[in-house]
């Protein structure tokens, strides 16, 4: 009887053995993926640095070769003029770089998060009505191609010469990728997901802005990545026209009084801020990303 109890637990006191060899692998293989990432990580790092640096010393050997500062002025003279007008002013009635810059994005944040609503509202709705969806559309199909810039006179017009116009032309030109992009991203959710919402009780409108909404955020953050790089674009002309501030209106005095130096300065200036706002965008499209975020967890 002892022999056979003995027995009978032995398999038991054996599969907690066996749980924790396969949990140790497992905590291996997670470990050597995570140091796998992280080296990938360092590789497109350096790799991008590399990159920049050839621009910079191909950007420095041909101006030495033109030996011309206005039609194109060196990386070390282009660094200089960079270093000091971001705290002086210029022209001397103007603010330094980093004011302009502010005023630029302040403009664009606040058309860009009005148009990203707008859009994403109008795609939420055409998604949810087949009717909305074919009144909507063929407007969308019309305006979308058409430049913002060239309402930049229209603006003026309705809106006067402040900050209004602007802020409506980066809006105008958001909208429509928005809608474009929300209404893909909404259309390639799968339809399991609102089944299992509404046969939980939710209603059509809570699975919508609930779930559904909720799995098609990498695709509309995507498109808020596209949306953001046309916003630049959009502002900076618009300050070259009508604008006495900003970093388009820095650019196109800068050019106005050939200081090449300085209009390279704003452009490495845009560049550099979109750069940090599309990071922002690419890791909140990471962690709005279920299996990243699973794996990011674990």
């Amino acid at each position: 009887m002892t022999t056979t109890s003995l027995d009978a637990r032995e398999p038991d006191t054996a599969l907690p053995a066996r749980g924790d060899e396969v949990w140790r692998n497992e905590r291996v293989d997670l470990a050597a993926e995570r140091q796998a990432r992280r080296r990938a990580g360092r590789h497109r790092l350096l790799t991008g640095a590399g990159g920049v640096a050839g621009l910079l010393v191909g950007w420095q050997l041909a101006a030495v070769l033109l030996d011309d500062p206005v039609i194109l002025p060196s990386v070390v003279r282009t660094a200089r003029t960079f270093a000091h007008y971001l705290t002086h002013n210029y022209p001397s009635q103007s603010p330094p770089l980093w004011e302009d810059l502010m005023i630029s994005l302040r403009r664009i944040l606040i058309g860009f998060v009005v148009g990203t609503g707008l859009g994403v509202s109008v795609g939420a709705a055409m998604f949810s009505s087949r009717t909305v969806r074919h009144l909507i559309d063929p407007v969308v199909e019309i305006v979308r191609p058409l430049p913002p810039l060239a309402f930049i006179p229209l603006f003026i017009v309705w809106f006067g010469i402040g900050e209004l116009p602007k802020e409506v032309l980066i809006a105008f030109g958001v909208v429509p990728v928005m809608i474009v992009a929300a209404l893909a991203a909404l259309d390639d959710v799968p339809d399991d997901l609102q089944f299992a919402a509404r046969t939980l009780g939710a209603s059509r409108a809570y699975a919508l802005w609930h779930v559904q909404i909720r799995a098609a955020l990498p695709g509309i953050i995507t498109g808020m990545r596209i949306a953001l790089g046309g916003s630049w674009g959009s502002i900076v002309a618009a300050e070259m026209l009508a604008a006495t501030s900003g970093i388009g209106f820095v650019i196109s005095q800068a050019g106005n009084y050939l200081d090449t130096a300085l209009v390279f300065s704003g452009i490495i200036l845009i560049a550099v801020t979109e750069l940090l706002l599309d990071t922002g965008l690419r890791a909140l499209a990471a962690r709005a990303d279920p299996s990243r975020r699973k794996k990011d967890r674990v």
